[in-house]
């Protein structure tokens, strides 16, 4: 509910503030006071348009602040949650600037948000019933929503949807398989046949390095062989020469003799002399390791055709099936899983024909029965809203649940998430004309009367958890405006009322009064609001009656209406 309202310097309000309370608000005035000025800002906070125009004259920027308890409203703190709006002890604190320049700003506790945003929160709280302002009900979606609560039917629904999609899913996977099934044994021939090359390949990711390094040894035999054989003459000498020189191993072992024989005289050079040791013998291990690798090489035309041979095929298979070796046993594994996949398809496609058709029964049988129970449903709660609307004194006002199933050009019912029916709320307020959709209704008068039955039946349906009633009481008064009072009264039970009234016999039920006044204390005219009690508002229900809040019969019927119509609570005047 909304629990305060500030405004300031919007249209003839320089600064005011209005505490609501739980249960039945009214505020009442004289004609002109500046009651609709305040619905106005009421408006603003919940999504209106804004224009310039409404910010008082001589000041640069309007403002309008609510505070708003969403503690025990779930799909209002669903919606914080989504935003990551936190609450302070229940309350949120909306702000709404509005500057000359057209321009403005929106605050949901430090969090700024659209208009959008804003009209999308307030309609899951407040409801404004005026002839200028939209309704919840005027959206022909929250007619079957509120239906099914009234009929006990969300949860049932709700499974509804979720078999709806599940069926949706299976159509899908079905779709696919039979859009594939003109190409699946061409595919099946071609996964086939990739996996019985890559097979008769013998594919391994190392393979292809060690035979590219072998080729090129063969390929570079001649020099090869010629560095090997001038870097071992070098080192142990060439024994095909005329003239031999010495060799460098040769040559080496004497200076390591020399050096160890001087190491015997002076002890200062063993350590050098162990460094030539070390030397030595690495040099002679690398020669064997170069015989080694010089016997090893041999020149084979026919292995090296071998090694061309395989590497055509290895990169051949790299080519169409990735790039690399690696590509290619991974092409593998996923070719085998499709292969897999494709030859259980017909199988595939059985099975889930058969689930679909299973499930097209079930969700058709479902949907008949709901339909059945909304229809039941239906007519129930034009009833109910029919008998309320004439204790509304609209007598030859005629309220009509519509529920129509879809169906196609067969007959067959046409299912949708929510099941087959399309529910409209409608309504006829004159003898001989047709229902319409409760948006046509043209009076303001009527429509927040409509809204009324509407909501008073509605109420433990209805998750809205604030009305405001503007004009309801138009051309009303007597029995009429008691059974109005007794209706909004009943209907605060569930949640706040907030009523804009000029008659006394609506004022006096209410838990909480306030009065709005225009004065014109200097040379400016200000609206001022203020929460009525005791002598106060006996003189204020006491104008309501007779025009005159001093008049002693005035206020006397007045104390007499109050005391009558207080609402009681535990045996306890409230």
């Amino acid at each position: 509910m909304i629990e305060r309202i500030s405004v300031r310097n919007f249209i003839l309000v320089d600064s005011l503030e209005l505490d609501f309370t739980a249960g039945f608000n009214v505020l009442s005035g004289e004609t002109g006071a500046g009651k609709s000025i305040l619905v106005g800002a009421l408006s603003l906070l919940c999504g209106g348009r804004a224009a310039a125009d409404l910010v008082r004259s001589g000041s640069e920027e309007a403002m309008v602040a609510g505070e708003f308890r969403v503690a025990n409203h779930p799909e209002c703190l669903a919606w914080l949650r989504e935003r990551d709006i936190e609450p302070d002890d229940g309350v949120v604190l909306v702000r709404r600037s509005l500057k000359t320049t057209g321009r403005g700003t929106i605050y949901m506790q430090a969090v700024p948000l659209s208009r959008a945003d804003l009209e999308e929160f307030s309609s899951l709280l407040l409801d404004l019933h005026s002839q200028h302002e939209h309704q919840s009900l005027f959206n022909e979606a929250s007619h079957r929503r509120l239906l099914d609560r009234y009929a006990d039917l969300e949860e049932r629904v709700t499974a509804f949807g979720q078999n709806f999609a599940t069926l949706g899913d299976l159509q899908q996977q079905l779709q696919q398989i039979v859009s594939r099934e003109e190409g699946r044994l061409r595919e099946i021939e071609f996964l086939r046949f990739a996996i019985e090359e890559i097979d008769a390949a013998g594919v391994d990711s190392e393979e292809m390095p060690a035979l590219e390094s072998e080729r090129e040894r063969m390929m570079q035999y001649e020099k090869l062989v010629e560095h090997m054989e001038s870097a071992r003459n070098l080192v142990e000498g060439d024994s095909t020469a005329e003239v031999s020189a010495p060799s460098l191993l040769l040559q080496f072992r004497q200076v390591r003799q020399e050096i160890h024989g001087a190491a015997r005289l002076d002890s200062s050079l063993q350590e050098n002399a162990e460094r030539l040791d070390g030397l030595y013998f690495e040099v002679e291990d690398a020669l064997q390791s170069i015989n080694s690798y010089r016997e090893s090489l041999v020149y084979d035309p026919a292995r090296l055709d071998v090694i061309e041979e395989r590497l055509a095929v290895l990169r051949g298979l790299s080519r169409k099936y990735g790039g690399s070796l690696e590509a290619v046993i991974a092409y593998r594994g996923s070719a085998e899983q499709s292969l897999e996949d494709l030859l259980h398809a017909e199988e595939s496609k059985a099975e889930l024909r058969s689930r679909i058709r299973q499930l097209e029964q079930e969700i058709l049988r479902d949907a008949r029965e709901i339909h059945q129970r909304r229809d039941e449903a239906g007519r129930a709660l034009q009833e109910k809203i029919g008998a309320v609307l004439k204790d509304l004194a609209m007598n030859q006002a005629r309220f009509v649940v519509e529920v129509e199933a879809r169906t196609n050009d067969a007959g067959k019912m046409v299912c949708g998430s929510h099941g087959a029916d399309r529910v409209s709320f409608l309504i006829t307020t004159n003898t001989g004309e047709p229902p319409r959709p409760l948006s046509r209704v043209a009076s303001g008068g009527e429509l927040s009367r409509v809204m009324l039955a509407i909501k008073t039946v509605l109420a433990a349906a209805d998750n809205v958890r604030s009305l405001l009633f503007d004009e309801i009481d138009t051309g009303i008064g007597g029995a009429v405006a008691l059974a109005m009072a007794s209706h909004m009264r009943a209907l605060s039970d569930h949640g706040q009322v907030i009523c804009i009234s000029h008659l006394a016999t609506i004022a006096v039920h209410a838990d909480n009064h306030i009065a709005v006044v225009k004065d014109s204390p200097g040379e400016r005219t200000v609206i001022r609001a203020a929460t009525l009690s005791g002598e106060d508002r006996v003189r204020e229900v006491a104008r309501m009656l007779a025009g005159d809040g001093e008049e002693q019969h005035s206020l006397e019927h007045a104390r007499a209406l109050l005391q009558r119509y207080r609402r009681k609570i535990d045996g306890q005047d409230q």
